[in-house]
């Protein structure tokens, strides 16, 4: 298994509040989580200022960066149609009534092919295989120990997941919600932990619902200091991520970092409700050009801490910029930021 280390925080500069910091936590000593959760429960149910922006001094701290080098592997080839109307409360995550199974201890998935479905997962699942589904699945984790996901598809080729929810039984500030490689995730609801999502090469997130992640006065990835918070965040190095049709909200999780904290190529923004954060979107160069930003048809909040859509560093561009306007007037965004 590689190791892996959380990449540096951005720093915020020109207010109160900088975002800095770093950690040296690796992937390999973490992976496998915690030991297996022994939590058994009955078979449930779904449960539902300032004008300045942040520089890039350093990259935003992440639980999972990826070796340069890594091949890319084919996407998965299911598709559908993004859906009508806001994601939230009511359309997304597991549907009401569904009965679920509860399943304790940490799960891997090796079997290609197969379908989950109705699990209720009381511990850590990582997948291996190639075309695995899980469908109508809440995944909670178990006991905290290092650097761990929700669920991790980093190592499998074509893994889908619809109508499901990621919620930590014990968040702490190393449990992210997803880690993603070659992953197309439906009407998910992903919230309680400190990034919703580590995204990976080829990954679609559609018709879901990322919000209320968890802040924690001391991360030991961030020298002790405090989270720094992400809807999604890709990394260097990465190419291929589409965020289409979702509700990205980190208006009220405290001090959020952004919606998304992007260094990856070739990533789509389409037609999403964005809210939260220092700018709510965060591209960052880290030195090398990025090519096939595309930011369209987007609806922004007002709860940026320094009043900031879209932030560029400076070697950047946006190969698409249109259709994108505030939530509350439906008039157009100010064009993007951009310095270093």
């Amino acid at each position: 298994m590689r190791a892996s280390l959380r990449s540096r925080a951005a720093a915020l500069v020109g207010a109160t509040v900088v975002l800095a910091g770093g950690c040296s936590a690796s992937h390999a000593a973490l992976a496998a989580g915690g030991g297996p959760d022994s939590v058994t429960q009955p078979a449930a149910s779904a449960s539902s200022g300032s004008s300045a922006s942040p520089s890039f001094a350093s990259p935003r701290a992440s639980a999972s960066k990826r070796p340069a080098g890594r091949p890319s592997k084919p996407a998965a080839t299911h598709t559908s149609a993004p859906r009508t109307g806001k994601p939230g409360a009511s359309n997304t995550g597991v549907p009401a009534g569904t009965q679920l199974t509860v399943v304790s201890g940490n799960q891997t998935f090796s079997a290609s092919g197969q379908t989950i479905s109705g699990k209720d997962f009381h511990g850590y699942v990582k997948v291996t295989g190639s075309n695995i589904t899980f469908k109508d699945c809440i995944f909670r984790g178990g006991t905290p120990s290092g650097n761990n996901a929700l669920l991790d598809t980093e190592s499998a080729t074509n893994t889908v997941v619809e109508d499901s929810e990621f919620v930590p039984l014990h968040p702490a500030a190393t449990i992210d919600g997803v880690w993603t490689t070659n992953t197309k995730l439906y009407r998910v609801n992903i919230h309680g932990t400190v990034d919703g999502m580590k995204a990976g090469n080829n990954t679609l997130v559609q018709d879901s619902w990322i919000h209320d992640t968890s802040w924690f006065a001391s991360d030991p990835n961030q020298g002790g200091g405090p989270t720094h918070n992400d809807g999604v965040q890709a990394f260097d190095g990465v190419s291929g991520v589409t965020l289409r049709h979702n509700t990205i909200d980190l208006s009220t999780s405290k001090d959020p970092n952004a919606a998304l904290q992007d260094s990856a190529s070739n990533v789509i923004v389409d037609n999403n409700w964005l809210d939260g954060g220092g700018c709510i979107l965060n591209f960052a160069d880290h030195g090398h050009s990025l090519p096939g930003l595309s930011v369209t048809n987007n609806r922004f909040g007002r709860h940026s801490a320094f009043q900031c859509p879209i932030l560029l560093s400076n070697l950047l561009s946006l190969a698409q910029n249109t259709g994108n306007v505030w939530a509350d007037t439906g008039t157009p965004i100010p064009p993007p930021q951009q310095h270093d």
